[in-house]
């Protein structure tokens, strides 16, 4: 499986888990993906999960704050986008209309931080490495792609061209799905929303050997079908959402 010790500005570095039982969320992933997790305590009763596989991090979560519960917030999978600079990216997604729920921070040493909302409504975590760099396994068993589904692909297209320099080329199939790349690398896609889930989002995609028999493991312990297994392009896909709610995607080339 693909190893990497850095990040590229523009690649996606790192995803985290915002749930409502992160017990239940580790065992759900741990069984689903294989994943080991240790926990690092942030406060009273509360701490931070970090996913390995392999001895390599590939994930985190954490329990949503009450706020959140309390307004009707789905759990979710947050991406994490490097960046050279923080605060300017930060900057810069005001200038182009984005949205800065939270100003750059200081995350002890392992980084500096900013979460933000593109113009169409999706939310995601800007993330300029120190100690630590972000997912270092990637593919099978982990991250392998990131989807962006809004109610406006040309202008969130531009958006993240502007503030990225990513490019996009739409799929030749005329489904409408274009390809992101960053630094000529396929990274991900842009789709308009569905209809089930109107609002703008990210979604994340783990990678399987075989994404039938791993849809059928998560429906098992809990997880719910919101689409497929069907067959694509690039292989077989899944879209799910855990015991939790939150919503993932599951393919195998």
């Amino acid at each position: 499986m693909p190893l990497t010790d850095k990040h590229a500005p523009g690649s996606f570095c790192w995803i985290e888990l915002a749930t409502s039982d992160q017990a239940g969320a580790k065992a759900f992933y741990g069984a689903l993906m294989g994943w080991g997790a240790q926990d690092f305590p942030l406060g009273p009763g509360n701490f931070y999960t970090m996913f390995e596989h392999s001895g390599h991090t590939v994930a985190a979560a954490y329990t949503m704050r009450p706020e959140q519960r309390a307004q009707g917030v789905a759990p979710y999978w947050m991406p994490y986008i490097s960046v050279e600079d923080v605060d300017s990216a930060t900057r810069r997604v005001s200038e182009l209309s984005g949205t800065v729920l939270a100003p750059a921070f200081e995350v002890l040493d392992a980084g500096r931080m900013a979460v933000v909302r593109d113009p169409t409504g999706a939310a995601f975590s800007l993330w300029q490495a120190r100690r630590h760099q972000g997912f270092a396994w990637v593919g099978e068993h982990a991250f392998c792609w990131a989807d962006l589904l809004t109610p406006d692909p040309t202008r969130a297209s531009e958006f993240y061209g502007e503030l990225l320099d990513w490019t996009t080329e739409l799929d030749p199939s005329g489904s409408g799905y274009a390809f992101v790349r960053n630094r000529g690398e396929r990274i991900g896609g842009v789709a308009a929303s569905e209809e089930t889930s109107p609002q703008a989002a990210w979604r994340v995609w783990f990678g399987t050997a075989d994404c039938d028999a791993a849809a059928q493991a998560a429906l098992a312990a809990g997880a719910r079908m919101v689409r497929g297994p069907a067959t694509v392009s690039e292989g077989r896909v899944a879209v799910l959402t855990d015991p939790q709610g939150a919503v993932f995607g599951l393919g195998a080339h």
